[in-house]
């Protein structure tokens, strides 16, 4: 996800009065860094599953083994793994997964092809079928790139729900997507919120507020569905979004408030990302390539 004009943060609307999470002014750098290291080591309901290596993207073929040593990198740390297509070796993070006792949300990666989006319709149905997916999503952020017409998600989206009944499915995008698109919502078992205070140039001070508000807008849309934070993160360095400053120190706040709002509030959160992927460097600029908790060595940060 990258940024999105029209919805830049502002201090509209936000209680200030409202816990902002911890308070970091006691917090030497050193000591930020223990306080990091334990919050990994309490464990996350979730992570973003980062596939590629340095020097590899998104069309090539990745294998089995690469997957199951991330996975083994990361089983510590996580109940849940998000995946984002179900082609080119990602069809192994879910099966790998269930082989570390990891719970499921897979991700078909539809686009403008409709060979590709046939391909990744179909392996997610046999994914599912075997028994490797507890949570199925429809599609990324295909709306906000114009990839797809709304009745040609949504017909997506039934065509799935008829194969795999018995598993949850739902659409990953933006959270205030779910208040411009009540079909999708109302097609939706889950709601799969992307929520990033980062990319709306919110100042670190503000983030948690502001993903708070987020979260409510995609609840308030859901009408009583179950609202999951499928992507957000902070990344530690590459620059700044206006008031957004990417660093070491900002990314570790980010991560410790998140984490202590997920558990405190039971708050279903997939955290972007696991590792630093050098690829995403391009759209996003230098940022994109620096949003892992782990770097691009999969060695944990800090």
């Amino acid at each position: 996800m990258s940024y999105r004009e029209g919805h830049e943060f502002s201090l509209k609307g936000i209680d200030l009065t409202e816990s902002s999470g911890v308070d970091f002014g006691k917090y030497s750098t050193e000591k930020l860094k223990e306080l990091w290291r334990k919050t990994m080591e309490s464990g996350m309901h979730g992570l973003c599953f980062s596939l590629y290596e340095d020097g590899q993207r998104p069309g090539d073929i990745i294998t089995e083994e690469q997957v199951r040593r991330r996975m083994k990198i990361i089983q510590p740390y996580t109940k849940w793994v998000r995946s984002f297509s179900c082609t080119d070796g990602n069809e192994f993070i879910p099966k790998i997964a269930r082989e570390f006792g990891i719970k499921t949300l897979v991700g078909a990666w539809l686009g403008d092809d409709p060979e590709i989006n046939e391909r990744e319709i179909e392996g997610l149905i046999q994914l599912a079928k075997d028994g490797h997916v507890d949570i199925a999503a429809v599609g990324n952020e295909v709306l906000y790139r114009n990839d797809l017409s709304e009745d040609e998600l949504l017909e997506f989206m039934y065509r799935v729900k008829e194969a795999i009944p018995d598993v949850p499915m739902g659409y990953v995008d933006a959270y205030y997507e779910f208040s411009v698109h009540p079909r999708i919502t109302e097609a939706s078992d889950v709601i799969l919120a992307n929520c990033y205070p980062y990319w709306e140039s919110c100042p670190l001070e503000y983030s948690l507020l502001h993903m708070k508000q987020m979260f409510a807008q995609a609840v308030e849309a859901g009408k009583g569905k179950k609202v999951i934070i499928t992507e957000t993160g902070w990344p530690s360095e590459g620059g700044n979004l206006n008031a957004a400053f990417a660093s070491e120190v900002n990314a570790m706040k980010y991560f410790i408030n998140t984490q202590v709002w997920s558990a405190k509030e039971d708050i279903d959160i997939f955290y972007f990302s696991s590792f630093d992927e050098s690829w995403k460097v391009g759209a996003e600029g230098d940022v994109g390539a620096y949003w892992g908790l782990w770097d691009k060595h999969e060695k944990l940060k800090f």
